[in-house]
């Protein structure tokens, strides 16, 4: 079902009204949906939909996943939380994982951002160019 512009608008509405000192706020999530679900206005379900959206992308651009092929020091988990940080927010919440087939190199996925430095995709993209030749 394609999205009615009155509907996107009320999202989008309801979105920037859930924000309080430039941090979305559970307790205004929760009472603005509350309130959409009572009075159900037309497309209701289309309009929580979208609102749900947004509230998940601004999330996500606040959680960092870093994969690794092997476990990382502590001198190189300190560096690269501070490094993020000082570029995406100090409310960034970051994550290490380890994933045993990027033989080596990182993989850094913020929202819906995605830097991979891994060997894994060094070796992908290089085997895409020479049977793209």
């Amino acid at each position: 079902m394609k999205l009615s512009k009155e509907s996107r608008k009320l999202a989008k509405q309801m979105f920037q009204a859930s924000f309080t000192d430039g941090r979305l706020d559970n307790n205004k999530i929760r009472g603005l949906a509350s309130s959409v679900i009572e009075n159900k206005p037309r497309h209701y379900v289309a309009v929580l939909k979208s609102y749900h959206r947004l509230i998940r992308l601004e999330t996500d651009r606040h959680h960092a996943h870093i994969e690794s092929a092997a476990p990382l020091d502590d001198a190189t988990v300190s560096k690269i939380t501070n490094d993020l940080k000082s570029r995406f927010g100090s409310d960034l919440a970051i994550t290490f994982s380890v994933n045993p087939d990027f033989i080596g190199g990182l993989r850094i996925k913020i929202g819906s951002d995605v830097w991979d430095n891994s060997v894994k995709s060094r070796l992908q993209r290089l085997q895409d160019q020479l049977t793209q030749a």
